[in-house]
């Protein structure tokens, strides 16, 4: 019996990364989950809570003994996917932006420590089981990345910036390993976390004149990682209706 490929994947309790650890069930792959929250018997996938890690990746402490977790649970030393979807977007009173002048050095600190450094961290901690697999990472930037947006506050909107160039920087330092690490920048996605007004905002805003699907997006993160993109590295796919263009 062949074994199953595995991906770990932050941030699978809704949304994109619940739409994204379903696809991958669904085409046999093992999925380990990371999350603050202990693991909901909603999530359909069969491995349920026994590959389900509990651990807050803005804490340093939790973030190195979720790795080790992590580690524990592939005793044949591979990983073929590593899907770094988990971010904070802190919101104002009635889902409104906070700007500059409305985040102080904590807010800061807490949104780069999930949205960057845990990224940076959980790549260093299972490069050597990446290796093995010749696998890939695929981390998940935003179109606030490249433009300033009417509901992503500037913290997070840095934040996505800065994680297309650790892609960059990843891609670059992985691929001798055979590593490959791309990025997908979704546009305006119909999840529980969008702000009120997205809606008509991407009426009026994106081209295709509608929101994306998590199921959409889910399927570029595939693509990224199964071998139709055995030769591509360090890009950024967007997935927005053309709201980028």
């Amino acid at each position: 019996m062949a074994v199953p490929q595995t991906l770990v994947l932050t941030g699978a309790s809704r949304g994109i990364g619940h739409a994204t650890a379903r696809a991958f069930a669904e085409n046999g792959w093992r999925v380990i989950t990371v999350s603050r929250q202990a693991f909901s018997p909603r999530c359909p996938w069969a491995s349920g809570p026994q590959d389900h890690v509990q651990c807050d990746l803005g804490d340093a402490a939790s973030l190195a003994e979720g790795i080790a977790a992590i580690r524990d649970r592939l005793p044949a030393g591979r990983l073929d996917a590593l899907v770094n979807n988990a971010a904070i977007s802190p919101k104002g009173a009635g889902g409104t932006r906070l700007g500059v002048l409305d985040s102080d050095r904590d807010a800061w600190l807490g949104v780069f420590s999930v949205n960057i450094f845990a990224v940076a961290l959980l790549a260093r901690g299972l490069i050597d089981l990446l290796s093995a697999a010749q696998g890939a990472i695929v981390n998940v930037t935003s179109i606030a990345g490249s433009r300033v947006h009417p509901y992503a506050g500037a913290a997070y909107a840095c934040s996505k910036a800065a994680l297309l160039t650790l892609t960059r920087e990843m891609a670059a330092e992985f691929a001798p390993r055979g590593v490959r690490v791309n990025a997908i920048s979704p546009g305006e996605i119909d999840t529980a976390i969008l702000s009120p007004g997205s809606a008509a905002f991407a009426e009026r805003e994106v081209p295709m004149r509608r929101l994306g699907r998590p199921e959409e997006v889910a399927d570029g993160i595939r693509f990224l990682c199964g071998p139709q993109a055995s030769y591509v590295n360090g890009t950024e796919l967007h997935i927005n209706g053309g709201q980028h263009v």
